[in-house]
């Protein structure tokens, strides 16, 4: 190309300087990309014969369902298994308040506070967020398939799969081919024209035209959708957690400005905001005093090398108490994992010998240390995790040390943005309860599943000044 640069391949005999070697590989390239839109358009096929039968293809169950299964045998007198989704009752409950509540407010964030001030969570006990709230809002999963129904498909051009006939006003809609779901990112929802749609064997909760009349109000508050504030000063924001609910706290600008020209900010817990204070009460903390408070204590800590080295010592201790422990556990747990391997092998042998009854008896004794098994599997996995990351703990000491140290001189010439990553370096957390802001020390890139550690703590006094 421009940059005249060319792929050898040793193994493969590609060499793209040679107008062979460039033929061969646009030849392989052709061929890659046909077996690529093969194995889609195969799959695409395949999501087609299945929409036709309206059933669950798995995954996890949208609120308000359960997976339940159902077995037919065929012509060939095989079982064959299919799913279907089963209504929870409560659940059901809580999908129509939530559809109610948005179309009464025909707000989200109203929405949200009526499920925080009303205790309702998801199905797995945590609280609801926006993005949770409108995922339920514009699922088809719970719009009854009826005229309605069938005519805002056809008008958004869906691939469907279902006769006029079957909208038979009880049944649900089923949406495939509906998410694009890529590893490590969120999932996106496809354009209408994609889904592949049918009606499912599951009944339907909304009726169609209040589920169509939801998306037209959802289309309306696109442009003036919840965005979270940002500040471009805050040091905290991701740092900082309320001391009450435990939710993080994240900067408010105000129009004021300090003496020195600063724009002035407080930091207000994000449950507190998203409720209106009915759920939360945590009083609110001045942002400039409380950056400014945690730089300077960190400062001094930097400087007094004795305090330093007592606290790493003791944080040292508890790591290596816990190391201890699990490495205890490991040893114990993989004697335990051998000999239940060894047992099940024996078993294994002994039914070559037993008879048809005794073998039956046999096959779930396997069974069963064969749970027990991958049970034990699961913890080692887990416990060599544990040792594995307090082993580096250990080994980071020294950097966290010299980080401290250097940061009184490292903080003055730092930008902002160099003052962010540096704290996220030494603090793992800060809590506020109202009166003092606790700092634990000690970071690491992620969450180490390790005890909690009650030093290093610095209380900043009952000085720290806040706002209701």
């Amino acid at each position: 190309g421009d940059r005249h640069i060319d792929f050898i391949s040793i193994r493969e005999q590609f060499d793209t300087s040679s107008p062979m070697g460039r033929a061969m590989m646009y030849i392989a390239s052709v061929f890659s990309q046909l077996e690529r839109e093969t194995i889609a358009e195969r799959i695409r096929d395949n999501m087609h014969e299945l929409s036709k039968t309206g059933r669950w293809l798995g995954g996890t169950t949208p609120t308000g369902y359960a997976s339940e299964s159902e077995s037919k045998i065929t012509v060939d007198g095989k079982e064959r298994k299919a799913y279907k989704l089963k209504p929870i009752p409560e659940e059901i409950q809580l999908v129509k308040t939530i559809f109610s509540v948005f179309m009464e407010t025909g707000s989200l964030s109203k929405t949200d506070q009526y499920l925080l001030e009303h205790r309702c969570v998801t199905k797995r006990g945590k609280q609801f967020t926006r993005f949770a709230i409108r995922g339920i809002l514009t699922n088809p999963v719970y719009m009854i398939a009826d005229e309605t129904a069938y005519q805002y498909l056809k008008e958004n051009n869906v691939d469907l799969f279902a006769e006029r006939a079957e909208f038979d006003g009880e049944h649900g809609i089923m949406a495939y081919n509906r998410t694009l779901q890529r590893p490590g990112k969120a999932n996106q929802i496809r354009p209408m024209e994609e889904w592949i749609v049918a009606v499912g064997k599951h009944p339907g909760i909304i009726a169609g035209s209040d589920w169509v009349r939801v998306q037209a109000m959802l289309d309306v508050n696109k442009s003036k959708s919840y965005r979270r504030p940002r500040s471009n000063v805050a040091l905290l924001s991701g740092l900082l957690r309320c001391g009450e609910c435990g939710d993080y706290m994240r900067p408010k600008l105000t129009n004021r400005r300090t003496a020195d020209g600063e724009l002035i900010y407080t930091y207000m817990c994000s449950t507190k905001e998203r409720s209106h204070g009915t759920v939360c009460s945590m009083k609110n903390c001045n942002g400039n005093t409380l950056d400014a408070k945690i730089i300077e204590e960190i400062r001094k800590l930097s400087a007094d090398k004795e305090t330093l080295t007592r606290l790493l010592a003791q944080t040292k201790k508890v790591i290596s108490g816990s190391k201890e422990g699990y490495d205890a556990e490991l040893a114990l747990l993989r004697e335990k994992h051998a000999e239940t391997e060894d047992r099940i092998k024996r078993l294994v042998e002994s039914l070559s010998v037993a008879s048809e009854t005794s073998a039956k008896y046999v096959m779930e004794q396997i069974d069963e240390l064969h749970r027990e098994s991958e049970t034990q599997q699961l913890r080692l996995a887990e416990l060599e995790a544990l040792t594995e990351q307090s082993r580096m703990l250990h080994q980071e000491f020294a950097f966290h040390q010299e980080m401290i140290e250097s940061f009184a001189n490292a903080v003055d010439s730092a930008t902002l943005e160099e003052k962010r990553r540096l704290l996220r370096t030494i603090v793992k957390k800060v809590v506020w309860d109202g009166k003092n802001a606790y700092v634990y020390l000690f970071a690491e890139d992620g969450e180490a599943d390790l005890p909690p550690i009650d030093q290093p703590m610095y209380p900043l006094g009952e000085d720290s000044e806040y706002y209701l």
